[in-house]
């Protein structure tokens, strides 16, 4: 049986990335993602969030922690990582993105050179731990 596992978001950062490193030495970036859907239903114009956790790997993580901050509007490719663990004897799950490719397409009240211009930071398929 195929699968395919790809994701595509566009969204805004809802919180500044978290950089850490890993006992081996590699950089991983987590930060919150807010995606919006506007539609209408009736007369009147309603906003669904859907909030999304991911997670950016190597160097293109650091870039992430380096460039970005809450507001940033950035196009997400990836896929999708279903983790499980025990908290306290409860057993946990979350769902999240792992990105592929992260592109900045703006950075929130900033005054440094390209404001307001895309700006890609793709990183090695190599370096992604799978």
């Amino acid at each position: 049986m195929a699968s395919f596992n790809k994701v595509l978001l566009l969204g805004n950062l809802t919180r500044d990335p978290e950089l850490r490193y890993t006992a081996s030495g590699a950089a991983v970036a987590s930060f919150g993602l807010a995606v919006n859907r506007r539609y209408k239903q009736g007369e009147q114009w309603k906003d669904e969030v859907c909030f999304v956790d991911v997670t950016v790997w190597a160097k293109q993580g650091e870039n992430c922690a380096e460039y970005l901050n809450k507001g940033s509007q950035v196009f997400i490719e990836g896929r999708l990582n279903y983790q499980t663990w025990e908290s306290d004897g409860q057993k946990r799950s979350k769902l999240e993105v792992v990105a592929n490719n992260v592109q900045f397409l703006s950075r929130p009240g900033g005054k440094g050179e390209g404001e307001g211009r895309p700006m890609e930071m793709g990183g090695d398929k190599d370096d992604i731990p799978f």
